[in-house]
């Protein structure tokens, strides 16, 4: 049988010192499942947050030219790599938020070295949560062909976008495009395209939905629910462990 690990890139927000509602959860939850199987990419984010939005916005649009200059996709990479131990090992790639836009960028050196042989030989998945990167953007669509090669596997988007969350696919197609929109979402009252509240607006009941989301452990359960139950990316086993985890936290905790 082969192994598998599924890696965790988490938002901007990870990169503080105190982790919200649903990345907290997210990685208890998950470690609790994959238990070795599971494990959360590190240092991959700035010191201050906005550097942290400013630098996704920057790389939403199109593959990196030169990815190993990229000092947060090096890092990603060097974790990976160094614990790939097994031609047979599965890789899935699990993202959310900015982190989503490093995951992407990883995925796509991750595939050419394949075509190279120069990686894991194994088709990976990739699953972008909560994510700034457009479905129209460069990027995405290399992502599509490197599947079309059958170099990635599953690419879950859709089914990990929050329907009201218009922070997705921000990115656009380009920078002027994608900071165009990053204006609109911080402030609203300016812009005929996004509408209140503004991005910045953290309050629990009336503040933007992508910033609601992210205090929540629903999110988290939602994301597992995705991931390991419906489109079973840790396998057949594992999917059965998450829904009966998913059950148990139901039952104990009630409605989140």
């Amino acid at each position: 049988m082969d192994s598998i690990k599924v890696w965790f890139f988490a938002g901007g927000e990870a990169g503080t010192e105190k982790l919200n509602a649903f990345t907290g959860s997210y990685i208890r939850l998950m470690k609790e499942i994959l238990s070795d199987d599971f494990d959360v990419i590190k240092d991959i984010y700035f010191r201050m947050p906005m550097m942290n939005v400013i630098s996704a916005l920057n790389h939403s649009q199109k593959p990196l030219e030169h990815p190993l200059e990229n000092k947060l996709v090096k890092k990603a990479w060097t974790q990976i790599t160094a614990d790939v131990s097994s031609v047979n090992l599965k890789l899935v790639l699990t993202s959310s938020s900015s982190g989503s836009v490093i995951a992407a960028q990883t995925a796509c050196y991750l595939a050419e070295q394949n075509s190279r042989n120069r990686g894991s030989s194994m088709p990976f998945d990739l699953a972008l949560g909560a994510s700034m990167i457009s479905t129209d953007s460069d990027l995405f669509l290399k992502l599509a062909d490197y599947q079309r090669k059958g170099l990635i596997g599953s690419i879950v988007y859709n089914d990990l976008q929050d329907e009201d969350d218009n922070i997705t696919g921000i990115g656009g197609r380009s920078k002027i495009e994608a900071y165009s929109n990053a204006f609109g979402l911080i402030l609203p009252a300016f812009s005929k395209k996004f509408n209140r509240p503004s991005f910045l607006n953290t309050h629990h009941e009336k503040g933007h939905v992508h910033r609601k989301r992210s205090k929540t452990v629903q999110k988290a359960i939602d994301f597992i629910d995705v991931l390991l139950v419906k489109h079973k990316l840790a396998g057949s086993g594992y999917a059965e462990k998450a829904a009966k985890a998913i059950q148990e936290l139901k039952v104990l905790c009630g409605p989140l």
